[in-house]
């Protein structure tokens, strides 16, 4: 955000709530939202402030030329809004290129074009997204108009503030919290994972070779790295399964779970035992993680497939082994609940959800080897949108 408006806020992730509302709180002009400085602890993925860098666990930080403690920030946009809004992202923190990154492109465009300020928390560990959540709702000096929760696991955090603060607006994505200050958002990830297993089944059942991979299509073999093994990442393994299966039912899919969306040595180490055992494609739902699926990727000559986001574009050193993503449009989430707030229509105790239909979900072929994949190939992944989409092809949500 370029607006001579826009500042930065760092808030301290131990102290207590202060005249901001948040404790540890300075403000300074010309910033952008959304904090990129680097800090340590947890699996908190790292956030840097303009000229500071934080240290511990997560935190909440705001300012453009100062330091913060840890991993949390704001900003704002044209002004033409006195909406305020709180962030509190998935653990991996921002700078996964991926699912949190997303989200945060989502309150950044709130900012430019409707003018809102935003505070963000990145939590290391799951113990504080209740803690940062409640921050948020008790701050007073901004008051917050909503606090969006990133994230399957902040379920529960949601429930118990969200019956504490009920004046309070709440919005929670890739879950479903029954309460009227709510907003839910959820996603049909099988169905995008069905479209890049649909995708994998077919490659390696051919012989291709681009960028700095190729497939050994006699041996067809292909993987899924997980991040946290929980019902929400088994859709995406039970939609690439089925899409595997449905291009060639003697394909055999490689599945491992990592234990984390921030270890990509934990992603690195998997993959590779996949492809030393004949997999040609990997398709990772790990967050950050999946950087080492990548790396795998390149070490052993293969394809992967990213997630969330279009990662041959935000990981473009590994653009030459990416065939595809699963993008999930979590940014347009973020930025309609933010709208709804700013249009004074708030759709609490409603659930959203987006699948290929209303393009929630989608498979984005990779910037460098997408023009490199047969088009009969692309052809028979538009029909199975299309059968999926009519409902003649039923995507599982379990393995």
């Amino acid at each position: 955000m370029g607006d001579d408006g826009s500042r930065r806020r760092f808030l301290g992730a131990v102290g207590t709530i202060g005249a901001l509302g948040l404790a540890g709180c300075t403000t300074g002009g010309g910033g952008s939202g959304g904090s990129e400085g680097s800090g340590s602890g947890g699996e908190s993925g790292g956030s840097s402030g303009s000229n500071g860098s934080g240290s511990g666990g997560g935190s909440e930080s705001n300012a453009s030329n100062g330091s913060g403690s840890g991993n949390e920030s704001g900003g704002s946009g044209s002004g033409r809004s006195d909406v305020n809004v709180g962030m509190v992202y998935a653990l991996g923190g921002l700078g996964d290129k991926s699912f949190n990154d997303a989200a945060n492109r989502g309150v950044q465009r709130a900012a430019e074009e409707l003018g809102i300020e935003f505070t963000q928390a990145q939590p290391s560990s799951e113990s504080e997204f209740a803690t940062f959540q409640r921050r948020f709702a008790q701050s007073q000096n901004p008051a917050y108009d909503l606090i969006c929760a990133i994230g399957f696991l902040q379920k529960g955090a949601v429930e118990e503030n969200a019956a504490n603060f009920s004046d309070q607006n709440f919005m929670i994505v890739d879950e479903t919290v029954d309460a009227s200050n709510v907003a839910s958002y959820a996603f049909k990830e099988e169905q995008g994972s069905f479209q890049v297993g649909h995708l994998a089944g077919l490659m390696t059942t051919r012989q291709f070779s681009a960028g700095g991979g190729e497939t050994t299509p006699d041996q067809p073999q292909v993987g899924f790295v997980g991040g946290v093994d929980s019902p929400l990442i088994r859709k995406f393994q039970a939609g690439y399964e089925a899409g595997v299966n449905y291009a060639n039912e003697n394909a055999e899919v490689a599945v491992a779970y990592v234990g984390s969306f921030s270890d990509p040595a934990g992603g690195r180490e998997a993959a590779i035992s996949m492809y030393d055992n004949g997999a040609d494609v990997v398709y990772h739902s790990s967050g950050a993680t999946g950087a080492g699926v990548f790396q795998a990727a390149q070490q052993n000559g293969r394809y992967a497939i990213g997630v969330d986001s279009d990662q041959s574009a935000t990981e473009p050193n590994f653009a030459n082994v990416i065939l595809a993503s699963m993008v999930k449009r979590v940014e347009r989430a973020v930025f309609t609940s933010i709208e709804n707030v700013v249009n004074d229509s708030f759709s609490g105790g409603e659930v959203t959800s987006l699948g290929l239909e209303r393009n929630g979900v989608e498979a984005v072929y990779g910037q460098q080897l997408g023009p490199e994949i047969p088009e009969e190939v692309k052809s028979a992944l538009e029909e199975s949108r299309q059968g999926i989409v009519n409902g003649d092809i039923s995507v599982p949500t379990e393995p």
